[in-house]
């Protein structure tokens, strides 16, 4: 028999989910098996999978030693050339990071920096977080960004706050706006349309009309300036699909400058730029329901005040005048 006590990370989880966090190879089938036999208790009763916990609930496992881990598993050693955190927002729940074009948002095969690491290490340092303390819950980003996207991420330093931020990016309860310069000026506007992602080629197609296995993309468009080919536009993003901005603006025959798979080859190389112009710059946060941990960001708007990617557009200008 193995026993654990809740902690502040645990606050909300499924215990099913909290099983499997804490067990390793045991198969499902046999995990429901325990609960229906009375195997797994919440404070000295029998429990269902569906049961949340809460914060210094003793939950006790009779299962065979075999399916827990030998010994606490080694820290995870921070990537070579871990970069600095800049954070833009930080409260005691979440903090919003400002990710450059470049740097991965989750570790990959290529073993290169990435923001999750940087932002682990980031709490480390400050002592809200220990890699060698027995814990189940570690620090971790709500969105994501394109590898060659710069711009602003929200990290979770709890998994109650990891919980409620997914819920009001599921709930649209938060507005996600983007600066991009495109070639040519794409037409204002709300535009509907349809994505077909390709797993085997991670490239997106779309289409004007729905059919099966398509998903709909929302996308708004509000050009902001305009010299010579180029634009620097707004864009209000209302479904977040893979590649949604490169592909639709794409589509709608004005790509953003710099985008190799989606983007004007011709103009690229004419610019030199080799990763898109993207930046993820502001968001705003609706309403937020009292019974989220995280209400008390209602109404914010978190935004970088002086993105690279104007000062490039500016740049771009003068290029142009000078031409």
């Amino acid at each position: 028999m193995k026993s654990f006590t809740a902690g502040t990370n645990e606050e909300g989880v499924r215990l099913s989910r909290f099983v499997e966090s804490v067990t390793k190879d045991m198969p499902r089938s046999m995990m429901y098996k325990a609960f229906r036999n009375k195997r797994i208790k919440v404070n000295g009763k029998r429990a269902e999978p569906d049961t949340r916990l809460h914060q210094n609930d003793l939950i006790e496992l009779y299962i065979n030693d075999e399916f827990f881990p030998a010994g606490a598993a080694p820290a995870k050693k921070p990537p070579r050339r871990q970069p600095p955190v800049t954070v833009i927002y930080e409260d005691g729940n979440i903090a919003v990071l400002y990710k450059p074009a470049h740097l991965l948002c989750h570790s990959d095969r290529t073993g290169d920096a990435n923001l999750v690491d940087a932002f682990a290490a980031y709490l480390q340092a400050k002592g809200e977080y220990d890699p060698h303390a027995e814990q189940r819950f570690a620090p971790a980003i709500c969105n994501r960004l394109d590898r060659g996207t710069e711009g602003l991420v929200i990290a979770a330093k709890s998994y109650a706050a990891l919980r409620d931020m997914n819920a009001i990016i599921r709930d649209n309860q938060m507005k996600k706006e983007y600066l991009t310069i495109t070639v040519g000026t794409p037409p204002a506007g709300r535009h509907i349309a349809w994505l077909q992602h390709s797993e085997k080629s991670n490239k997106v197609r779309i289409h004007a009309r729905e059919a099966e296995g398509y998903k709909q993309i929302i996308t708004e468009v509000t050009p902001i300036r305009q010299n010579g080919p180029f634009t620097l536009c707004r864009i209000g993003l209302i479904t977040g699909r893979t590649h949604q901005i490169r592909a639709h603006l794409a589509y709608l025959g004005h790509p953003v400058l710099g985008d190799i798979k989606y983007g004007n080859r011709k103009m690229n190389e004419r610019t030199g730029l080799k990763t898109q112009a993207l930046c993820a710059q502001r968001l705003t946060f609706d309403r937020i329901p009292q019974d989220n941990i995280l209400h008390e960001l209602s109404g914010r708007v978190i935004k970088l005040d002086d993105p690279a990617i104007v000062r490039q557009f500016d740049a771009l200008s003068r290029s142009a005048d000078s031409e």
